[in-house]
């Protein structure tokens, strides 16, 4: 059977395929014969994408060069938090759009620890992860983005903390449902998170969403 596809983009589908099986054929490689063919094949990876967005070519392989082991999908956090019914975002320094505070979980670290201390980091609110709220391919839907990520929200309860800014964000601020910033990041937050994360506050006995 075949693989689901993202046929309007097809190409990053087939690059991000060869790219992993480049990455985990080379981690198992037996000798330097296989691990010239497992580098043409990240060539080929680098060529699609150079081909479809001209990025440059050179920076693309060293990328791919520098991810090693098995190639699995890397996970991404946020932090649903909330006060009065409004949700907690921030905004980015980056490219000032506002997220539900969160980032991607460190090694050695628990999904629940991680998406704690990130919400503590970015905005200076104490908390703890109640529940998961929904599990999310983060590479079904717009700005596509080359590394496959699975996104975890969890709904959190305040502890303590005031709002604070960080070197990672420049604003700190709480939302009712139709009051969310129009400049809000497709990348980190969509609009199906945010649905999902009010559909969880109204109803605690809401069954975790899932892809």
């Amino acid at each position: 059977m075949g693989r689901e596809r993202n046929t309007e983009n097809q190409w990053l589908d087939w690059a991000r395929e060869i790219q992993a099986l480049a990455q985990t054929g080379n981690t198992y490689a037996e000798n330097e014969w296989q691990r010239e063919r497992y580098r043409r094949l990240m060539e080929i990876a680098a060529e699609i994408v150079y081909t479809n967005t001209k990025l440059p070519f050179d920076t693309m392989m060293e990328d791919f060069q520098f991810q090693t082991g098995y190639a699995t999908p890397k996970i991404d956090v946020r932090g649903a938090v909330f006060q009065d019914g409004k949700i907690l975002m921030v905004k980015e320094r980056i490219d000032g759009e506002w997220t539900m505070p969160g980032g991607w979980v460190d090694v050695g670290d628990t999904p629940s620890g991680s998406v704690e201390r990130e919400v503590l980091e970015e905005s200076g609110y104490r908390v703890k992860a109640k529940k998961v709220i929904g599990v999310y391919d983060a590479n079904r839907v717009k700005p596509l983005v080359f590394y496959h990520a699975f996104k975890f929200v969890f709904l959190c309860k305040i502890l303590g903390g005031e709002a604070r800014t960080s070197n990672e964000t420049s604003e700190v601020n709480f939302f009712s449902e139709d009051e969310i910033p129009i400049n809000f990041t497709g990348k980190r937050t969509n609009n199906r998170h945010l649905i999902d994360a009010f559909a969880a506050l109204k109803d605690p006995s809401i069954n975790t969403v899932f892809d």
